[in-house]
């Protein structure tokens, strides 16, 4: 899966990071190598995050479709 973030320049120093398709997903780090490091575990997170709960409050079947 490939998710697309945008990576800031922070303005103390380093990066911060945002995926925009999840809200609230956000990181930083204080190279590029860290915070593309700490994007794909903020992102493994969330997803877990929101499969745990969708599968705890829904009753609805989860399809995958390839388009």
């Amino acid at each position: 899966m490939n998710i697309k973030a945008v990576i800031h320049t922070a303005e103390e120093g380093g990066y911060w990071a945002e995926v925009p398709a999840l809200p609230g997903c956000i990181t930083e780090g204080d190279t590029i190598d860290e915070v593309t490091a700490n994007l794909k575990d903020a992102i493994e997170g969330w997803l877990d995050v929101a499969n745990e709960r969708q599968m705890a409050q829904s009753t609805d079947q989860i399809v995958e479709i390839a388009v």
